[in-house]
């Protein structure tokens, strides 16, 4: 069982409403979820849909081919008709629309008419349209119901009934009128699974890691870390603050990390743009701070909720001078949890920025998941603090050490001062000119390298061992590409090898081998200039036989992107 669900509409219909109601009964249902949303940067109007895959065995992306339609205007019918396949249905409300069809495949549900009939108000429509899908499908409306009741419960018992009413009401219309639906899912898939996005998952890394200070300035698509950290701030005591722009959001984050917490700020390539002085002075004054770049595509505003891969060489080579980073880009919520906790460990240890690199595919894409293991959490306090720190007899910031990394206290806690500057400077923090002086400093920071590459672990390989032909993709594309592997498999010897650790590259090259022994290699990535491409072929001199490209703003689906694959594979 494997089915693709659309609700598509204009922005302000509440397909968000509906699409998250839906998702949330999938999962807590037992069934493995992937969705993904595409919208216009405008609150009211324009097209938007909100598109759920879900099925018995494990999803990792979106289809092209839809099962099952909700439409909310004429405009979605008229936009997604030629994805419907042979066995799919449409459901729309024809009183609403000002239109109706004549054909099996549609069922006209009057939403808005059975809400006031029901509820004595149109606000419950969309309830009415949820009822309506789950009693398309032949699901049964305990989960859902449960569902209605953790979210208005705080607006009282009158607003619970109501929106129950109302979502019996659309069930009970769709079972007695769909007598062409054939869909045919289990009541039960299996035991409740966790949904969450990559947004929610990056947020979720921070504070298990002990994040205590979060800032930003809103930009799509990372603004939803900020919202997710600002829910939990109070539970977890976090400082979130929103500053008046970015370049005030990285120095907050700097003043917090350097004052003794752990702190990071979030934003997309535009606003990223405004924080790289701030990222250099992370550099020069080796102050830890994690920050996440959500892409989109630019440049300038470019397509503010749109979803692109264009920021990697940007991340690679932003700020002015010399100085280490560490890159990350998951391609899953759960990559994103866990590499967001190694980011902090990382900052910590190493006193660098490091960049958590997304996109607004995986920052809006929900996944399921059994859970996460939280015994793969790591947290190690590294600066040193009052009882410690008081009884040094001397401190250096910037002392030069055997493995360049100098103490790193809290100021305050104890008699000695701690120092340091955007100038260069000498061991204790003091700015200074000679040359003498600079090349011990610019050897030690640059001189973490050769461990902190020792910390990098190689690309996940996954599908045949030694494949023929080989995927490679980063970030975001990793559902893709594990999905088209599976796909494939029985048709040729395939797998692919997925970097989410891209900055420094691992110092085991195993992995080189895998990649010289297949007969073709295929790089797939969305941008239009083959940025990982020549990003791996600089560091190792390796080239990939041929390129996956797609720069329109829109993700790959799996079914498109296997076909074109299939061509290059023959």
């Amino acid at each position: 069982m494997d089915y693709t669900v659309v609700i598509g509409g204009e922005a302000g219909q509440g397909i968000q409403t509906i699409g998250g109601m839906l998702s949330k009964v999938f999962a807590r249902s037992g069934f493995h979820v992937f969705t993904h949303q595409d919208y216009m940067s405008r609150i009211r109007g324009g097209h938007n849909f909100y598109q759920i895959r879900f099925s018995d065995s494990p999803v990792h992306s979106s289809k092209s081919s839809v099962d099952l339609l909700v439409a909310l205007n004429l405009e979605s019918i008229e936009i997604h008709r030629h994805r419907l396949n042979k066995h799919a249905m449409v459901v729309y409300d024809g009183e609403f629309i000002k239109k109706r069809f004549d054909s099996s495949r549609f069922l006209d549900v009057p939403f808005r008419s059975l809400s006031r009939e029901k509820t004595g108000t149109t606000v419950m429509s969309n309830t009415v349209a949820t009822g309506a899908v789950l009693g398309m499908l032949g699901m049964e409306l305990d989960i859902f119901e449960g569902i209605i009741k953790e979210v208005f419960k705080k607006k009282g018992d009158d607003v619970v009934a109501k929106n129950i009413e109302g979502t019996r009401a659309g069930y009970e219309f769709a079972i007695q009128r769909c007598l062409k639906c054939s869909f045919s899912v289990p009541l039960k898939a299996g035991p409740a699974r966790m949904l969450i996005n990559g947004n929610q998952a990056i947020g979720l890394g921070a504070i298990i890691s002990g994040c205590k200070f979060y800032s930003a300035y809103p930009m799509t698509p990372s603004t939803g870390i900020m919202i997710y950290i600002a829910s939990k701030a109070k539970d977890y005591g976090i400082v979130v603050e929103q500053a008046e722009d970015e370049i005030s959001a990285i120095n907050m984050a700097l003043g917090a990390s350097f004052a003794g917490v752990r702190a990071m700020t979030g934003t997309s390539g535009g606003g990223f743009a405004l924080m790289v002085e701030g990222l250099s002075l992370a550099g020069m004054t080796e102050t830890p701070v994690v920050i996440a770049e959500v892409q989109r595509p630019g440049p300038a505003t470019g397509l503010p909720t749109r979803t692109e891969q264009a920021d990697l060489l940007f991340l690679l080579h932003a700020g002015h001078g010399e100085f280490l980073r560490v890159v990350f880009a998951p391609g899953s919520p759960e990559q994103a949890f866990y590499l967001t906790n190694r980011a902090f460990q990382l900052a910590e240890k190493y006193q660098i920025p490091v960049l958590i690199l997304s996109d607004q595919y995986l920052a809006d894409s929900q996944w399921t998941f059994d859970g996460f293991e939280l015994d793969r959490i790591e947290y190690r306090d590294y600066r040193i603090r009052a009882e410690e720190f008081g009884r040094l007899k001397e401190y250096k910031r910037h002392a030069v050490t055997e493995k360049g990394i100098s103490p790193l206290a809290v100021p305050g806690e104890a008699e000695h001062v701690v120092v340091t500057d955007s100038d260069e400077h000498d061991e204790d923090g003091h700015i200074i000119e000679d040359a003498e002086t600079r090349i011990a400093m610019v050897k030690k920071r640059l001189g973490k390298l050769d461990a902190l590459k020792k910390e990098i672990s190689p690309p996940i390989i996954y599908g045949a061992d030694s494949p023929e032909y080989l995927l490679v993709g980063w970030g975001s594309t990793y559902g893709l590409l594990r999905d088209c592997v599976d796909r494939l498999s029985g048709s040729c010897s395939i797998a692919m090898m997925h970097f989410s650790q891209i900055y420094p590259l691992p110092e085991e090259v195993q992995y080189l081998k895998v990649i010289g022994n297949a007969k073709k290699t295929i790089l797939i990535e969305q941008n239009a200039t083959g940025q990982f491409f020549k990003y791996f072929r600089a560091e190792t001199g390796i080239s990939f036989d041929d390129q996956i490209t797609r720069f329109d703003g829109r993700p790959f689906m799996i079914d498109e992107l296997v076909e074109e694959i299939s061509d290059r594979v023959r």
